[in-house]
């Protein structure tokens, strides 16, 4: 009885969900798509220019309300107010197929409770997302192909690194076809040149926050064109002017600290600091607010703008 219950509250939560989304999803008819048809635009556009655009990453898929982290509505939800790319989290299943999902757990983003790796495929995609808010909606967890392949000629994901083994990674890339559409998140050098090594196109964020761990990654024989350079936290000009020199964008991650800040005028400050200060990327849990801090510094004409188109969905 207790079951049939507890049944019935999900379907009543779902449907009222269900009410609220039209409202949201009617405001954007039109999809900001990035124009990236082939691995030299890939290396193209995120080149450092003198006239590059300013880009935001949706950190977790840029959740928001109704739309949860990692989902394809909340991408598309995103791309319909502004242009972006966005990192995403994949994960095993028991059964070993490639889920995007932030949590080793489920509790805080779906129905279910406990460990995803204790659950076949089968049962996850019976789960609903949650928003962050914790509100339950319509939508299902997706396996990593489900959303590479709604990427295609819309979107770069950069792909972080959870439990997914490098070589399911690569396959799941290269049967996709999306190499063209990924930035793959290497934590070491090491895992970048497992990746270049069995394809050179390939392009890596590398987590370098300092000139000695930038040599680590040069000393693997990756030319610059295939890396960018995320920074973590702000960090000093002469840097930025170094990774610049080498013709590498630069991100820092602005969800740690600047967007635990409660007063929005005071993180909207830190966004246009952290832009003019050389930064070129910011990975937001803020995405819209973030694209209307910065959206001030797009130049009147870019190299970069003809991989920016707004088109119907």
């Amino acid at each position: 009885m207790k079951n049939i219950l507890n049944y019935r509250l999900l379907i009543v939560l779902v449907l009222l969900t269900m009410v609220q989304l039209p409202k949201v999803m009617a405001q954007g008819k039109r999809l900001n798509t990035l124009n990236i048809q082939s691995s030299t635009d890939l290396k193209d556009f995120f080149k450092y220019t003198e006239d590059r655009i300013p880009l935001i990453c949706g950190h977790r898929g840029g959740a928001q309300e109704f739309y949860p982290e990692n989902s394809i509505a909340g991408l598309a939800y995103i791309l319909s107010k502004m242009p972006a790319f966005f990192e995403i989290d994949p994960r095993l299943t028991k059964d070993s197929v490639a889920v995007v999902l932030h949590d080793a757990t489920l509790d805080r983003t779906t129905t279910g409770t406990g460990k995803l790796s204790d659950y076949t495929w089968e049962e996850v995609k019976k789960m609903r997302l949650r928003d962050r808010k914790g509100k339950i909606t319509p939508y299902r967890v997706h396996t990593l192909d489900e959303v590479l392949q709604w990427a295609k000629g819309k979107t770069i994901l950069m792909i972080d690194k959870k439990d997914v083994p490098l070589q399911q990674l690569y396959e799941s890339i290269k049967r996709n076809k999306v190499e063209a559409n990924v930035l793959i998140s290497a934590y070491t050098p090491e895992e970048a040149a497992f990746y270049f090594a069995k394809d050179k196109n390939l392009m890596f964020e590398i987590f370098v926050s300092n000139e000695e761990k930038l040599k680590q990654y040069e000393d693997t024989g990756i030319p610059h064109e295939n890396m960018v350079a995320y920074v973590g936290q702000p960090k000093k000009k002469s840097f930025y002017n170094l990774l610049h020199s080498k013709g590498m964008m630069i991100f820092v991650y602005t969800a740690k600290v600047m967007e635990k800040e409660k007063d929005e005028d005071i993180r909207t400050q830190s966004y246009k600091k952290t832009i003019t200060s050389g930064v070129d990327i910011l990975l937001s849990d803020r995405a819209l607010e973030a694209y209307d801090a910065v959206k001030e510094f797009y130049p009147k004409t870019s190299t970069k703008s003809k991989y920016f188109i707004d088109k119907k969905r």
